[in-house]
């Protein structure tokens, strides 16, 4: 019993787009890497952003400060709240004017701060 016929295969009677992904072509291999390429980078951006829980970043209910430490000692503070979002430098200089004192800071022994306004 035979079920199918034996044909011949020819350039000739391909369809124009077939020769693209016929097997001879070295180029598939490479769109193939390219894609699974793409598909790592995605989930490794996924993985992070579960990781680090960044998913906060984008929603709009969300308050996030984050404080970020440069090399040569620079702190940066980022704060997100809503839409809104500031970055603050921080930096060793002195700064002078007027101002109000608003109450005292301590330090306790297990090294927390406690504020008591006055």
């Amino acid at each position: 019993m035979k079920y199918f016929k034996r044909r011949r295969s020819s350039i000739r009677n391909k369809e124009l787009g077939a020769q693209a992904f016929s097997d001879n072509d070295p180029m598939t291999g490479v769109a193939n890497l390219f894609d699974i390429g793409l598909v790592f980078i995605v989930g490794l951006i996924v993985t992070l952003f579960t990781a680090y829980h960044l998913q906060d970043l984008f929603s709009e209910k969300s308050e996030i400060t984050i404080m970020k430490k440069s090399k040569n000692a620079e702190l940066e503070i980022i704060t997100k709240k809503g839409k809104k979002i500031e970055a603050i430098k921080v930096t060793k200089k002195k700064v002078q004017g007027r101002g109000e004192r608003l109450g005292i800071a301590y330090r306790l022994e297990d090294g927390t701060m406690v504020y008591v306004p006055e």
